[in-house]
């Protein structure tokens, strides 16, 4: 079933959610085993010797999760700190441990963990168990002195220090666990939950409400995200987005809800004239059978642009253009306060 159509089903209750309701039964009952299992001690949490910040959602799809990890990254290198990241690596091929570098394909590191690795140059690294990829990390990078989970929140093995629920325009949905609603945990978390988020980040476009969520004692805060003023090509040249407008643009993404990126990109005054709605996480080689033709001008998300562009046909123009996140001020300040308590493992 399409991407669009599942988030139709989980945005109310109506009778597909209903009929969907005894599988998410089982499915809550499952996690709620799981982590008493963690609570009691009877599952390991592994520490580590350096700070560990959690990023990750309670819903599923893409609330913003990489853009947070990204705009973490940058926030602590400005405070001093030297940030490495994990992840699962969703997506990619192989299991083994990975150092991500600047000539890893996407199809070996994951396009998330690629994406993060091209922005901030930070140390990735990825394996099935977050837990050996950090470990792999901080030997590789003795230097670095905090680490980063992109989407951990549910991965209780691997100890965090500070958590962060991203949640977007979606919110909790109908408020059921999946496969009826949207919840990959119940929301708000319970009294007895191992390890609540600290934080919750809020993101919305630009001119949109800020979804509102059930009450709960979670710090909630504001972000915005919007398209960045600038693009850029397969070689790397920079051109003002703008540039593109009256062009009839090929719009690719292979994201978990395409459709706002298309959104987002006429707001910014450009003409789409195909959108390609991709699945999220969409194979390399779902990208070089895209039909793209000499003359063409594609336009892409930047997770996108990890798998499309070493594939790109000649005399295709193609763009990316990144999406920035501006949390709210007082969102740095709780963030900081919390890691304030760890300045001495540095």
């Amino acid at each position: 079933m399409p991407h669009d159509r599942w988030h139709g089903i989980w945005a109310r209750r109506g009778w597909r959610a209903r009929l969907l309701w005894p599988v998410s039964c089982l499915y809550a009952a499952l996690g709620a085993v799981r982590r008493w299992l963690y609570r009691a001690s009877l599952l390991t949490v592994h520490r580590l010797p350096v700070p560990v910040v959690v990023v990750g959602n309670v819903v599923v799809g893409g609330a913003g999760k990489t853009p947070t990890v990204i705009a973490l990254v940058e926030h602590l290198r400005a405070h001093g700190w030297q940030p490495g990241v994990v992840s699962r690596g969703y997506g990619r091929e192989g299991h083994a441990v990975l150092a991500v570098t600047d000539a890893t394909p996407a199809s070996a590191s994951g396009d998330e963990p690629a994406l993060i690795h091209q922005r901030t140059g930070a140390p990735v690294f990825v394996a099935p168990r977050r837990i050996d990829a950090a470990r792999a990390l901080l030997a590789a990078h003795p230097r670095v002195d905090i680490l980063l989970c992109d989407d951990g929140l549910q991965h209780l093995a691997l100890g965090r220090d500070v958590s962060v629920a991203v949640f977007d325009e979606r919110g909790t949905g109908n408020g059921w666990p999946l496969p009826a609603g949207l919840l990959r945990e119940p929301w708000p978390p319970g009294r007895m939950h191992p390890c609540p988020p600290d934080l919750i980040l809020l993101q919305r476009r630009a001119g949109q409400p800020a979804a509102t969520l059930p009450a709960s004692t979670v710090p909630a805060f504001d972000a915005v995200r919007r398209l960045s003023e600038q693009a850029h090509d397969a070689q790397g040249r920079q051109a003002p987005l703008a540039s593109l407008r009256g062009q009839p643009l090929i719009a690719v993404a292979g994201i978990a809800r395409p459709q706002a990126f298309c959104d987002m990109l006429t707001q910014s005054g450009l003409h789409i004239a195909r959108p390609v709605p991709l699945a999220d996480h969409a194979a390399p080689a779902d990208y070089g059978a895209l039909n793209l033709q000499a003359g063409d001008t594609v336009i892409c998300t930047e997770k996108d642009a990890v798998k499309l562009f070493p594939v790109l046909p000649p005399g295709v123009s193609a763009w990316t253009v990144a999406l920035e996140l501006a949390p709210q001020p007082a969102f740095w300040q709780a963030f900081d306060a919390l890691l304030a308590r760890h300045n001495h493992r540095r």
